[in-house]
Parts: C-alpha cells; structure tokens; sequence
C-alpha cells in the first residue's frame, strides 16, 4: 500500500511539473515587455518544449493502471494551440507579427491548465488500429485551421491600418505615414502575403480533414450521425465552400474570413464541443 501510494504520488508530480513549467514559461512570455526580446524567446521556447512534454505524458497514459491513449477536449485544444505555437515561433522569423506573442502565450496558458485540471479519459483497447491515425489527421486539421484563424485575425488587422493609413495619407495630402508631430507610423503588415499563408493553411487544413473522415467512416463499424459527426462533416463543407467560392468567385476580405471563422467554430464544437459536454457537463464516458 505504501509502495503504491509513494508510486502514485511520483507520477502525479511527473505528470505535473511539465504543466507547471509550461504555465510560468507563458505567464512570463505574456507580462514581459518587448524589451527583453532574447529572454522573451528563450522562454517561449521552455513554454513550447514543457507543453509538448506535457502533452505526451498525458496522451501517453503515463501513471495509469492499463497501458493505452488518453484522451479528451482539453489535450485537444491543448495540442491545437501547441501546434499554432509552433507554426507562429517558425514564422514569426521571417515575418513580422506584432502583438500576437502575448496573444498566444496567454491562449496556451489557458489551453495548458485546461489540459491539468481535465486529462481526459483513457482508451486501454482501441477500436480499430487506425483509430490513432484518425486522431492524429484530426489534430492535425484541429492546428491548421487554428493557424488559419490566426493569419485571418492578422489579415483583417493589416486591412483596418491599411484604411487607417489612407485615411490619414488623404487628411495630411499624401502623407500618411509620418504623424502630425513628425512620428513614422508602424508598419503595416504584409497583406497579399498574410492573405495567400491564411488560404495555405485552409487548403492543407481542408486535405488533412477530408483524409480524417474517410479514414473514421472507413474504421468506423457503425457510422452514425452524432453531434460529432454531423458538425464535422458540416465544418468540412463550409471550409471547401469557401475554398470554391474563393477560386470561383474571387472571395477575399471580410467575406472569406467569415466563412473561415463558421468552419473553424464548428469543428471546435465538433470534437472539442462535444466531448467537453460530454466529460464535464454530463460526467459521462464517450466514444472516441
């Protein structure tokens, strides 16, 4: 019994302190200034590297009493968010991105407690050998629409300085960039770019998804048209309609970033939404 209960507690404080590291790797990336920019990277990048090993620990079962997965709404979100993460540290190098750092860190901190507090449940036998392959495309769909969202939320920033520039470029006569007292606005991000990267993410993301659902219909001994399902299926067709109407009707702007946020709100009620009433609101066991 003591053996037990030492062994337990070992694997509670494992389990724990890659979170706990994680959460103040974030809170610190979120409150610091931009001032101290070398640290502010090396403590994003602990952040990113405690959060993916609390992820594995969690989705790994470690601790548990059978071997096998465990999962839920919370590492869901939490590996979605970890996913944009590490899409933002790669391009925030070759791309300026103001104001999402603190944006982020405080979302992955969120994301992260989350995933403490609510570890999911686990899956000693799965259904099929290809269930873990259909989680996987489904993360990884999860993270690229969620990098799509970002770029969007961006792309819909860069529009409004834009308009704010020619504002004041039309009330100073053509020169909208310097300020009344002799100050240089900040840059406006790159709009075609932000633009073409958010339609990237939402192309890739809409391949990732397709494969997920034909691989769960396929597995999947008998389909049915549960709240899961069915908000997936209809992510998955508003994200393709706008990928259509964007090729065939030229959707660009505040339209298109519309449709991107439906889509994306509905697979986040798909997996994430359903499994969250399920574990939390009703304390029930779900499939998969």
């Amino acid at each position: 019994m003591i053996l037990s209960s030492a062994s337990s507690a070992l694997a509670d404080f494992v389990l724990g302190t890659p979170s706990v590291v994680a959460a103040l790797a974030y809170i610190c990336t979120a409150v610091m200034g931009e001032s101290a920019r070398p640290r502010l990277q090396i403590l994003l990048l602990l952040g990113w590297a405690a959060h993916l090993l609390a992820l594995v620990l969690d989705i790994a079962g470690f601790g548990q009493a059978l071997p096998g997965a465990r999962f839920g709404f919370a590492p869901a979100l939490s590996a979605t968010v970890w996913l944009v993460l590490t899409v933002y540290m790669i391009e925030s190098r070759f791309l300026p991105l103001p104001g999402v750092r603190r944006l982020l860190a405080g979302i992955a901190l969120v994301a992260v407690v989350l995933a403490f507090l609510f570890p999911g449940e686990s899956r000693p036998h799965t259904a099929s050998p290809w269930a873990p392959l259909h989680w996987m495309l489904g993360l990884a769909s999860y993270g690229m629409f969620g990098v799509a969202v970002l770029h969007a939320v961006l792309l819909n920033r860069a529009e409004r300085q834009l308009r704010h520039v020619g504002a004041a470029a039309g009330a100073t006569g053509g020169s909208g960039s310097i300020g009344r007292q002799g100050e240089r606005r900040a840059p406006v991000m790159p709009l075609l770019r932000l633009e073409r990267l958010t339609f990237q993410f939402v192309a890739a993301g809409v391949a990732v998804l397709s494969l997920a659902l034909l691989l769960g219909w396929w597995f999947t001994p008998h389909w049915r048209w549960d709240h899961k399902n069915l908000f997936a299926v209809l992510g998955w067709l508003v994200l393709s309609g706008l990928l259509a109407g964007r090729r065939v009707f030229g959707w660009r702007g505040r339209r298109a970033t519309r449709w991107l946020y439906f889509g994306a709100l509905l697979l986040l009620l798909s997996y994430a939404g359903s499994r969250f009433v399920m574990e939390v609101v009703l304390q029930r066991q779900a499939g998969y």
